[in-house]
């Protein structure tokens, strides 16, 4: 039940930072709750100098599992290269660069592998979280640091990719609900002991006009998730962007499929030491919170502010067309994989199968949407988009 847990386990000066915020204004949305839970300065989620990401942390993202993925992420970039006619200056921005791991190996396997696209390469990490960026160094031991700048805001007329993993589905959404036929929002309370939810008219224009441009709603009795800065995101890419392409890998749906009727409670879930839970006001500062994209409404939106649609696919149809395949030969049959060191030997390869089927599982990693947009350029195929090899 919602308050029903460990005060060791939260950050008390957060939580009370909330509290006084709720009593100040007589309650708050859920959004401002969420953005307070995670992004308060020096005392939310993503700001502090805790373990988040990886085995040890509280969730896992494609990077963490293996190199792997890093090259063929590294193999789309250079076929995205060579569509912008492999010039001697490519940009690749990340936004949300957390720990620097999908960098460092994207580098490492241009350095290895596409040697002219690594000297082509001007790699741009974003990150907004000081605590995140302080985390970064995964490639200072590859003596890749030459090849990086670290920036907190999306940098202007970007010639060539801004690429985001699982970014969308950490901005703080608007928690909504329909009853009576009627839209509603939550808001968030603190009844002297815990925190508490009560349903009022909808805090901005914003959310009803987003279901309407949507042409449905929630049903009945039905919660859902509203993500108001997804959309402002993928425009202020669109805008960013000179010439290129932007490639957004996230947890999500079709809004036909995120709003459906026998969806009752919505997407949103909580993480804690790789533990899910659907209680956000549990180990307030300690636990992340994402919900799945609505990418329906995302992809309008780089539409609508200038970008063209190539297409969507899963995460596990993207790295299969992208011949992750080609990483797991066995022991003899030579090492296609280009991501890592050069070794032989049974260990590795069941290591990397372990990593593939991780990768690729269509009930967690591999069910990610890889969605890619361009701005400035003719027809292009992509390898990731269709079967094919590049």
């Amino acid at each position: 039940m919602p308050g029903e847990f460990e005060s060791s386990s939260e950050n008390e000066a957060l939580k009370e930072a909330i509290i006084e915020r709720i009593r100040g204004e007589g309650g708050i949305t859920f959004r401002d709750f969420m953005r307070m839970a995670l992004y308060h300065p020096g005392l939310g989620y993503y700001c502090s100098s805790r373990e988040k990401m990886g085995r040890s942390g509280d969730y896992l993202t494609s990077p963490e599992v293996s190199p792997i993925f890093g090259a063929m992420v590294g193999r789309q970039l250079r076929e995205m290269w060579e569509a912008l006619g492999s010039g001697p200056a490519v940009q690749v921005v990340e936004a949300g660069g957390a720990s620097g791991v999908l960098c460092r190996d994207i580098l490492r396997w241009a350095r290895r592998t596409a040697p002219e696209l690594f000297q082509a390469l001007d790699y741009v990490v974003v990150e907004t979280s000081q605590a995140l960026a302080d985390r970064q160094p995964a490639a200072e031991s590859e003596g890749l640091l030459g090849k990086i700048r670290w920036d907190r805001e999306l940098p202007c007329g970007v010639e060539g990719c801004i690429l985001s993993n699982e970014l969308l589905d950490a901005q703080p959404v608007h928690r909504v609900a329909v009853e009576g036929g009627r839209l509603w929002e939550v808001f968030v309370t603190w009844n002297g002991v815990r925190f508490a939810e009560e349903l009022r008219a909808p805090s901005s224009p914003e959310i009803e006009e987003y279901f309407q441009r949507a042409g449905l709603s929630p049903g009945e009795g039905c919660r859902a998730e509203v993500n108001l800065e997804a959309l402002s995101w993928m425009r202020e890419a669109a805008n960013a962007l000179g010439r290129g392409f932007v490639m957004t890998f996230d947890y999500g749906y079709e809004a036909a499929e995120l709003f459906a009727p026998w969806r009752r409670d919505g997407t949103l879930l909580c993480f804690y030491r790789h533990n899910p839970s659907n209680d956000p006001y549990a180990r307030i500062g300690r636990q992340d919170m994402t919900a799945h994209v609505d990418f329906t409404a995302v992809r309008k939106a780089g539409e609508e502010a200038g970008l063209k649609t190539l297409g969507m696919v899963s995460q596990s149809e993207f790295l299969t067309n992208m011949g992750i395949a080609e990483a797991v030969s066995p022991p003899g049959e030579g090492e296609a994989d280009p991501s890592a060191p050069r070794r032989a030997g049974l260990e590795e390869y069941y290591a990397r199968r372990r990593a593939l089927v991780e990768l690729l599982d269509s009930s967690a990693l591999g069910r990610i949407r890889v969605l890619i947009q361009s701005k400035g350029i003719g027809d292009v195929r992509l390898s990731g988009l269709s079967e094919g090899r590049c």
